[in-house]
């Protein structure tokens, strides 16, 4: 499967799926899948929440606390996962704020090392 198969299928598997990308930590993306629904400029988010993931990522190291594997951020208009794949890229699931987030997370963390093995 490809990745664009394979975020196509994250988003349409889980209730409230908006779209689905992966970047690299330094803003850049590898490619992405976009619901027509989607109201919310994913590419921009993704851009803005790379440098959320680095100053985290600085943060945990900083704290001895183990590599950092996920982050949420929830607002009144969605739910966005990150997770990371690997010291390079990560995966954003954003999805409506009544979207089914234990199944994104689920989804993100099943899915996330086949991309990384998919992208090596």
């Amino acid at each position: 499967m490809s990745l664009r198969e394979t975020l196509k299928a994250i988003v349409e598997t889980v209730e409230g799926g908006l779209g689905a990308t992966v970047m690299g930590y330094d803003g850049i993306p590898i490619d992405e899948y976009l619901t027509d629904s989607g109201t919310l400029d994913l590419r921009l988010m993704a851009v803005e929440y790379a440098t959320i993931m680095k100053e985290v990522g600085s943060a945990v190291e900083v704290l001895k606390t183990g590599e950092l594997q996920e982050l949420s951020v929830n607002t009144a208009m969605s739910r966005v996962i990150i997770r990371a794949i690997n010291d390079d890229l990560f995966l954003i699931l954003a999805l409506a704020a009544d979207g089914n987030f234990g199944k994104g997370r689920y989804l993100l963390m099943r899915e996330a090392p086949a991309i990384g093995e998919l992208l090596a």
